[in-house]
């Protein structure tokens, strides 16, 4: 007797019912990259090869995308060139968030019209290109920067709108080009910082932040070299197979002079610097799929803020005559070799021709102590900066060739201690002279009233300055105190373009210390000093659509009150015309007797005999 198969009922299922079911299933087990390679879609709207993701094309961003699952990292941080796949790495991350772990999610960018049109032209068009994306996205409950999927909400916001940065809590925090972000406004604090403290309330919070850098104090490099985990990319040569990182330095085309920059470009290729193999463009994709992320600095055992560095010579779209050919095309223009250093080489820019540090002005300590002249000064000038606490003085010595050294510098409590200072007479090394400052130029930025009072009554020897709102034709021009009921109504007032004497002085920082022309200080010169006098550095930036050269702060928090008060001190010495001085002392020289006949002819004809 055979046994009967028990009859099963089956019941219809509608599609609310299998979707509460599959709702009730746990999420697959993936990483980002698995996600991508495995949902993603790329549509031709937004994509050069349309279709499925493919973690081959690009496989260094595996890495970079599977960081968010970390459990240890709660902060990931990604500096890299321009067009390697930073935003497609978001936009991975954010459709593995919406179909695996449905959470709160900000991204901000640098201005809500680029937040709407990443909106409109990348997410939306991943949304609708990828099935188990499109099904859940709520289209009639959405808004152009707020895009509602089940379970949770999607906010894209503009680093210009710190309003919109300081409301709903977060989990997921993406901080796109951050080093485009405004700076923190008078009653705000920096977009950044807003953004981060909306993630406060989820212990297992995660935030992204990418962006190519652009000077060395930018957010996207200081964030790089606070991580406690540094890690680039290594590639296997395909020579020796040792793991080599891809670098400019090794990146080598001909030097000939007679070749164009074209014809030396299309001939560039990468040496490894193990084996000295030449590595090709046909070598490429094949490192790329065999790379790894390697940690190259660790600075904590934890890796809670894990970051990611990457240049554009590991782009499997751009060749190695590319990378060349941008770097002769730009290397004579500062402002073309700034983007190249940014956005090819994914490094922060400084002017190296400007580039001044506290070591170099220890350097250029002389013998001479502190309060004595040298032999060849032949006047004293002093810069003052007033602040709210104290003064900040200093006083230098010019001779010949604007060659000058510190021979005091230091803080007073007040302008009346100043005036005591500026009163002092100091020693000339050789013959015991005493010297005192011929002219002293005061900041009148701050207390101007006070400032304009303290240089009436000693008239003699100081003058009220201060600093042009804008570059000027010349390097200082008089103006008059047009303020009828102070003091000094009517007193010469010092316009200084500071910017040309900062240039001055770096350029002649970096003078021998026998060289003519040289800026140099007392023996025993103290660090403060130093470091304040080369607290900025130059460095491009852009200011109504167009791109100029000026002097910023190196940090933001650093005193540059000394670095006034040379600038004071220098314009002071310009105004008692210390670029004639050597031109005065030839005239003082008696002109040479005019030689006899005989000697002249004789000179002219030594070989007659």
């Amino acid at each position: 007797m055979t046994k009967r198969k028990p009859r099963l009922r089956k019941y219809p299922v509608t599609a609310y019912q299998k979707k509460a079911l599959q709702s009730l299933m746990p999420p697959e087990d993936l990483t980002v990259s698995e996600w991508a390679e495995k949902y993603r879609m790329l549509d031709s709207k937004t994509s050069a090869l349309p279709g499925p993701w493919r973690n081959e094309m690009t496989p260094y961003l595996a890495g970079v995308m599977d960081a968010l699952l970390d459990y240890e990292t709660e902060e990931i941080v990604l500096c890299k060139s321009a067009q390697l796949g930073g935003t497609e790495a978001i936009l991975n991350a954010l459709g593995y968030i919406i179909q695996q772990d449905p959470s709160p999610t900000l991204v901000v960018y640098p201005s809500d019209v680029l937040a709407e049109s990443v909106s409109k032209n990348r997410i939306l068009p991943m949304v609708q290109a990828s099935p188990t994306l499109r099904e859940r996205y709520q289209p009639f409950e959405s808004k152009k920067l707020e895009l509602q999927f089940d379970g949770m909400y999607l906010s894209l916001v503009g680093s210009n709108s710190p309003s919109n940065l300081a409301s709903k809590a977060i989990r997921f925090l993406f901080l796109d080009e951050v080093d485009k972000y405004p700076g923190a406004g008078p009653k705000e604090s920096d977009p950044i910082s807003l953004a981060r403290e909306r993630t406060k309330t989820f212990q297992n919070r995660k935030i992204f932040i990418t962006s190519t850098p652009t000077i060395s104090t930018g957010h996207i490099w200081k964030a790089l070299q606070g991580c406690d985990v540094e890690k680039h990319y290594f590639v296997p040569c395909p020579h020796c197979g040792e793991l080599i990182e891809f670098k400019w330095a090794n990146l080598k085309f001909p030097n000939d002079e007679g070749m164009s920059y074209a014809d030396r470009a299309e001939m560039a290729h990468y040496v490894c610097p193990g084996c000295k193999g030449i590595i090709t463009d046909q070598h490429k994709s094949q490192m790329l799929r065999l790379g790894e992320w390697r940690t190259v600095k660790r600075n904590t055992a934890y890796s809670r803020r894990a970051g990611f560095w990457i240049n554009t010579l590991y782009s499997p779209f751009v060749r190695f005559s590319d990378v060349a050919r941008e770097f002769l095309s730009s290397k004579d223009d500062p402002e073309k070799l700034q983007n190249f250093v940014n956005s090819w080489l994914a490094e922060p820019w400084e002017d190296t021709k400007l580039k001044t540090s506290a070591d170099m002005v220890m350097e250029r300590q002389t013998e001479l102590g502190e309060g004595i002249v040298p032999s060849w000064a032949k006047l004293l000038t002093a810069g003052v900066d007033v602040q709210e606490n104290c003064v900040y003085w200093t006083i230098r010595a010019w001779g010949n060739y604007i060659t000058s050294q510190n021979i005091a510098h230091g803080q007073a409590v007040s302008l009346r201690d100043l005036e005591r200072v500026m009163n002092l007479s100091f020693p000339k090394e050789d013959s015991g002279e005493a010297m005192v400052v011929n002219l002293c130029l005061v900041d009148s930025g701050f207390e101007a009233d006070m400032v304009y009072d303290f240089c009436a009554a000693n008239s003699e020897w100081a003058l009220p300055s201060k600093g042009a709102s804008s570059p000027m034709y010349t390097h200082y021009r008089m103006s008059k105190v047009n303020k009828p009921t102070s003091r000094a109504y009517g007193m010469d007032l010092v316009v200084v373009d500071t910017g040309k004497y900062k240039d001055m002085i770096a350029g002649r920082m970096r003078k021998k210390l026998d060289e003519k022309g040289r800026w140099t200080v007392y023996a025993g010169c103290d660090r403060e000093y130093a470091e304040q006098v080369t607290a900025e550095h130059k460095v491009n930036v852009k200011k109504g659509g167009r791109t100029i050269q000026e002097w910023v702060q190196k940090h933001s928090h650093g005193d540059n009150h000394y670095l006034d008060c040379e600038v004071y001190a220098m314009a002071a010495a310009d105004i008692l015309n210390v670029r004639f001085l050597q031109l005065e002392e030839e005239a003082e020289k008696p002109a040479p007797a005019d030689p006899a006949p005989e000697e002249e002819w004789i000179k002219a004809h030594e070989n007659w005999i």
